[in-house]
């Protein structure tokens, strides 16, 4: 329960109803879709609405957040696995899967949280897990969110500079270095974007008392400007940031395989594989652009609405009310396109899969001796691009 500092003013008027600020606050968190954890959404509504838009929530979500969950579990424990393997091998080549393992492991920590936030659906938002709980899921779901963003525009200056820079032994050994302190970087400023709401984080009655929700309680008269804070934080170090970034990066990589595919010494084949490479990086911006591009924007009018910058109507927080819950469960579906785009169509991975599915088992055929990477050179190992750089 929240502390005697957490106390709120009075009442507030919203809408032209007075309420008294307690049990509008508590009745408005009870809105909050527990799938995405690190926002609330303030508004005023009546008892037969809410419960109304309470079971919207749980029809809209539960179903696509089960197949989000068995398919995103899946995928991303198999990424993980041969990835794991796969960096047993001391060659250069596996040095750029460090980041599609940290990425893996950010998103199936995501996937692991989901049925908890599935069980609350089902109890119509109802927390039956306790406070400690509450703070440990958010923090773990919070966290690995904003860590899958960060690898992935982590990824695309890496994947940029492995292809306009070719450097000696020496010089691969200080990527590796800074790889490293780059997923420890990641690590740590997504925790760091997390800590201001779970420090909030209380259960709480409902506004009805049959039930205990799990919801930031904020401090101060004006509880209103740390919704918003947190918001816009999440808006800028969950889109606005990244995404320049990762556009960027990938449109400088696939401008470089233009350029080789035009010089006159590229060969039919050379320039196909590259025509096939500019696609896969328009799908990573696409995708990524896809997945939390409408969550953000919607993010932006709730908080607009929430600033009286736009004004607020029953038909438009309707609309802010169910879009916000559709790009939500949206969004989590960047845990199973991730290993798809990451992994699934990088060639060294297929091979590296197959590797640890099939030749482990066909010793006694002798179907293992028919591929070795101890026999192929890096050219017909390594991925095309420009001079022979990894593998987008």
């Amino acid at each position: 329960m929240p502390s005697e500092n957490l106390r709120l003013p009075a009442r507030t008027s919203l809408g032209g109803v007075a309420l008294p600020t307690e049990f509008q606050q508590v009745q408005e968190q009870e809105r909050r879709l527990p799938l995405v954890p690190a926002h609330k959404f303030p508004r005023s509504g009546r008892e037969r609405t809410h419960r109304r838009r309470l079971q919207v929530e749980q029809d809209l979500s539960t179903s696509e957040v089960v197949f989000i969950f068995v398919i995103g579990l899946a995928a991303n424990t198999l990424v993980l696995w041969v990835n794991i393997r796969a960096q047993r091998d001391s060659t250069p080549r596996h040095e750029t899967h460090m980041y599609i393992t940290h990425l893996a492991v950010a998103d199936l920590c995501v996937c692991v949280t989901l049925p908890v936030w599935v069980s609350s659906l089902a109890q119509n938002g109802h927390w039956p897990f306790g406070e400690v709980a509450c703070k440990l899921t958010h923090l773990l779901f919070s966290v690995n969110l904003f860590s899958s963003i960060f690898f992935l525009a982590c990824m695309s200056v890496d994947r940029y500079l492995s292809v306009m820079r070719h450097e000696d032994d020496e010089g691969g050994k200080r990527r590796k270095l800074i790889r490293r302190g780059a997923c420890a970087g990641v690590w740590l400023l997504a925790l760091v974007a997390s800590l201001p709401e779970i420090y909030f984080l209380n259960t709480v009655k409902s506004a009805h008392g049959d039930s205990m929700v799990c919801t930031p309680v904020y401090p101060g008269e004006d509880p209103m400007k740390w919704m918003v804070g947190i918001q816009l934080s999440f808006i800028l170090l969950g889109f606005v940031l990244p995404f320049p970034v990762i556009a960027v990066f990938y449109a400088l990589l696939a401008r470089a395989f233009a350029r080789s595919s035009s010089s006159s010494s590229s060969s039919a084949t050379v320039e196909q594989e590259h025509c096939v490479s500019r696609r896969v990086i328009l799908a990573y911006i696409v995708v990524f652009l896809s997945c939390w591009g409408p969550h953000h924007g919607i993010l932006l009018a709730d908080v607009l609405t929430q600033l009286n910058v736009v004004p607020l109507t029953c038909n438009l927080e309707n609309v802010i009310f169910v879009a916000l819950h559709l790009t939500q469960c949206l969004s989590l579906f960047h845990c199973c396109f991730n290993p798809i785009l990451y992994n699934f169509l990088n060639r060294n991975y297929r091979y590296d899969l197959m590797k640890a599915f099939i030749f482990k088992y066909s010793k006694r055929t002798g179907l293992a001796r028919l591929i070795d990477t101890s026999n192929m050179s890096d050219a017909e190992y390594s991925p095309v691009a420009v001079d022979n750089p990894p593998q987008i």
